[in-house]
């Protein structure tokens, strides 16, 4: 998959992008089966949303760290303060979308996969663009 990218990249930057967004929804969707289970699952047992919400948060950030780095990035992250800043970031996003979600009478269930939606493509564009960037002087 990685040739492939390069390849494209080769013919036009954005074609090499556009590999990497796919590869990375296709990893997301993985991510967040595993990351909306356990929230779910907490829900479900009675934790309240917002506490339901940061534990399936901490749990995927370990869940995704392995994923993205072997299955969307191929490599490490150039830091992993900077990865963990990543996921703060990501996750006062998520909890603002998801207080917002909950305040307009959506369910818990309902309001944590809207959240998760909204918050994705602002972490992959901080992931490629922070987090996991390739080296100086490679594509």
């Amino acid at each position: 998959m990685r040739r492939i990218e390069e390849r494209l990249h080769a013919i036009d930057p954005r074609l090499g992008h556009i590999t990497r967004l796919a590869r990375y929804y296709g990893v997301a969707a993985i991510n967040t089966l595993w990351g909306y289970g356990v929230y779910a699952g907490l829900v479900a047992l009675g934790l309240n949303l917002f506490v339901a919400q940061i534990v399936a948060h901490l749990i995927g950030v370990t869940f995704n760290y392995f994923s993205y780095s072997l299955g969307v990035f191929q490599r490490p992250p150039q830091s992993k303060a900077a990865y963990i800043m990543a996921y703060g970031v990501n996750y006062g996003v998520s909890v603002s979308f998801l207080a917002l979600f909950h305040l307009t009478g959506l369910s818990p269930y309902l309001s944590g996969l809207a959240a998760l939606v909204c918050s994705s493509l602002l972490n992959f564009l901080v992931l490629s663009r922070f987090v996991f960037r390739a080296p100086q002087g490679t594509a």
